[in-house]
């Protein structure tokens, strides 16, 4: 029999599944925020991001790409991490409530869903288009850009071990 692990229950393969545990938090006026990415090989950086989210709220979602939307997104490289391994490393972080899989190129139909007080981006979308931003803001949602400047990525990891 597999071991399963505490964190492991933070992890909702099924998003619609999150719905009755959010409806109680809202009740609880706690403050919902809502994150996504790749995650591919975790960084500092991805900390730091993860960290500055759950300071905004009470509760801090993450939406972790699966395979194929990834591949999709960043078509240039194949993940190294696979996503179920991915969504299990992210729920493993303290700072982070629950984790759903992220299907689409974007979190917008779990944005639907989810309806976050605060949607966040990581700051290597300052002065970029976030497409998601027209509809967070459209039911009373605000969009925020956290985490350390972009000094860290997982192509630039990727770069350097194939050099060596």
């Amino acid at each position: 029999m597999e071991k399963r692990y505490f964190y492991q229950s933070k992890i909702y393969e099924n998003p619609h599944n999150l719905l009755p545990v959010l409806d109680n938090l809202r009740q609880e006026k706690k403050i919902i925020v809502f994150g996504n990415g790749c995650f591919d090989l975790l960084h500092v950086g991805h900390i730091r991001y993860l960290y500055s989210a759950k300071e905004l709220g009470d509760v801090l979602i993450m939406a972790v790409n699966t395979d194929e939307s990834m591949q999709r997104i960043k078509p240039d490289r194949e993940p190294v991490t696979p996503d179920y391994e991915r969504l299990e490393l992210i729920a493993s972080i303290e700072a982070v409530n629950y984790v759903v899989p992220l299907e689409e190129d974007n979190p917008i139909s779990l944005l639907k869903l989810f309806k976050p007080h605060i949607h966040t981006n990581g700051t290597d979308y300052i002065g970029r288009y976030i497409p998601e931003r027209e509809f967070v803001v459209s039911y009373g949602g605000k969009v925020v850009l956290v985490g350390d400047l972009k000094n860290h990525s997982t192509s630039e990891i990727l770069r350097k071990i194939r050099i060596k």
